[in-house]
């Protein structure tokens, strides 16, 4: 609002406007206020004219600062304009201000120096970003989404194509760079760092040197991509990698190590793994120069007599406490009884290069009895395989039911013939029935508590729900672009995307899970009025109340004027 002096034949007028967008182009004044005349005003105040010019703009102050209801006059004849916006995504908001919070002005800025480009790549990759958490789509489509923000793109959907070979050249100075930056918004817990690889299918036919036919995580029988994910002890991812479909994830870890150390600084750390990833040349590469690892141990693939042992009744302990148990064979044959508790017992493993190693060897009756109830689920879809003959094993599902079916071919004398016997294996039952509630690591931390090397090893559930977000919650796969460099940039948007989402994770704090986080911020709506303001669309939780308390600013009034909205898009970009 501001003050209009209106001059109309020598005598002046004082009223209090505003602007009111009424379509995209056309723009109208609106009188909220008439003063009088200054000359009245005058008389009556007993001021000069200046006197009275600063109490009226005074009074238009009052205005813009008030916080009186406003009273909005709509009418139900009144078509709305052709075309016209009304509805704006504002989860963006809290994505931005973790964006700026992590310098990328700066990343980029440095980037502009180093290439030739007319386009704003800084808000390109946002917007990507943005998207990718609110309305994952394609490059194409996540145009479209961005024009649904409270801030238009300044770009145009070519460039997006163009500014993702430019990212992709890119890719390991922004990761780089991210890395640092993201040590001014939180406190990075480094001392642990989490390993994982997994892989991301293209809907072609026709492989090519980087989309190459592998074994799918998700049992597709398209190309795959495979990326490696570095995560902090807090679950904060901190680089990534990508390589070919067709290649061992094994020897992956080492080059992605060493950028690591050379490019980010880091030197002492514990790599922890799964079974996988711990190989022996990668827990040798983890026993030197101050760093170290704990990796998941297959108790399946030890030695017989080494497994013998690892799996005996002798030398139990409580994790709770340390104590010794001498009914270690009671707590397997009731684990019902023993629920609430976690044994163990540590033995050197007899490694084939890394000398002296530790192994841990836990046993958990809970997730023994869990076990056994998934397993007879199992068993009862065996047997409807059995009454109905049908028992072809899937080689690439370990969890097949099949597996539970035995077939022979017998005569009804009992010898070899054409006539298939279906019945239940109860030697692979008993078998595999063997190793529930069990679980081993391997780790050279052999000075550390078994309770902290136990914690570690637990947290590697958060780089495999990373893996989860980001398939399924932000939709990174199937990819849709086709040239590698394209590619490449693709999975640095997803990377991003699901760092600042960690981020803002980290700062809401616990209490709320991934789901509840993110459709929130999806359905963070805006209705605009003109001339008036933002009505807000979502609905007020304590989530939406905590997310508001940690960024600093409030759009759960039942008006958010134009001129605070302005002001707190402002203070995200700070």
């Amino acid at each position: 609002m501001r003050l209009r002096i209106k001059n109309d034949n020598g005598i002046e007028r004082l009223y209090i406007e505003k602007s009111v967008r009424i379509s995209k182009t056309k723009v109208t004044t609106q009188n909220v206020e008439k003063l009088g005349r200054v000359d009245e005003l005058m008389k009556s105040k007993g001021m000069s004219r200046d006197e009275v010019i600063a109490w009226a703009k005074q009074r238009v102050d009052e205005l813009n600062e008030s916080s009186s209801p406003l009273l909005l006059s709509l009418s139900p004849t009144a078509p709305i304009s052709m075309d016209e916006q009304r509805t704006f995504r504002a989860g963006y908001l809290f994505l931005q201000d973790i964006y700026y919070s992590m310098k990328m002005k700066n990343i980029f800025r440095n980037i502009e120096k180093r290439h030739r480009y007319k386009f704003d790549l800084d808000a390109i990759t946002s917007d990507l970003i943005y998207a990718r958490i609110l309305e994952p789509t394609s490059k194409r489509a996540s145009y479209k989404v961005a024009e649904t923000f409270l801030e238009r793109p300044n770009y145009e959907e070519h460039d997006i194509y163009r500014g993702l070979s430019i990212l992709a050249e890119e890719l390991d100075y922004i990761q780089a760079e991210v890395y640092k930056n993201s040590n001014f918004v939180i406190n990075r817990n480094n001392h642990v760092l989490y390993y994982d690889c997994s892989n991301f299918y293209f809907e072609i036919e026709q492989a090519d040197d980087l989309r190459k036919y592998g074994k799918s995580k998700e049992h597709r029988p398209n190309p795959i991509v495979q990326m490696g994910l570095f995560m902090d002890g807090d679950g904060i991812p901190i680089a990534f990698n990508l390589f070919d479909g067709a290649s061992n994830e094994q020897p992956s870890l080492k080059p992605a190590e060493k950028k690591l150390i050379q490019e980010f600084g880091f030197d002492r750390f514990v790599v922890c793994t799964d079974a996988g990833l711990g190989s022996e040349a990668n827990r040798r590469f983890n026993d030197i120069n101050g760093r170290s690892f704990v990796v998941t141990q297959s108790l399946k693939k030890l030695k017989e007599d080494e497994r013998l042992s690892a799996m005996d009744n002798t030398n139990w302990h409580r994790l709770s406490d340390g104590k010794p148990v001498s009914n270690f064979e009671e707590i397997r044959k009731n684990p019902e009884e023993y629920a609430d508790e976690i044994f163990y017992k540590e033995r050197i493993h007899d490694g084939n290069s890394v000398l002296g190693q530790l192994m841990i060897i836990t046993y958990s009756p809970a997730y023994a009895l869990y076990q056994k109830l998934v397993r007879q689920a199992q068993l009862e879809r065996a047997e409807k395989m059995i009454a109905l003959k049908n028992a072809k094993k899937q080689r690439k599902n370990p969890n097949d039911p099949a597996r539970f079916v035995k077939v022979t071919s017998v005569t009804d004398d009992g010898e070899i013939a054409q006539k298939k016997l279906y019945s239940l294996d109860e030697e692979a039952i008993e078998k595999e029935a063997f190793y529930d509630g069990f679980y081993a690591v391997c780790t050279n931390l052999i000075d550390d508590s078994v309770k902290d090397i136990i914690s570690v090893s637990e947290g590697r559930w958060k780089i495999e729900e990373s893996f989860r977000i980001m398939k399924t919650d932000f939709e990174s796969r199937p990819v849709y672009v086709s040239r590698e460099d394209r590619i490449r940039a693709h999975f640095l948007t997803c990377y991003l995307a699901l760092l600042i989402y960690r981020i803002l994770e980290k700062k809401v704090g616990n209490g709320f899970t991934s789901d509840e986080i993110i459709y929130t911020l999806r359905d963070y709506n805006l209705l605009k009025v003109n001339g008036e303001g933002y009505i807000p669309e979502y609905r007020r939780t304590p989530l939406t109340d905590r997310l508001h308390e940690v960024f600093g600013f409030r759009t759960d009034t039942e008006i958010v004027p134009t001129r605070k909205l302005k002001s707190i898009i402002a203070s995200t970009k700070k």
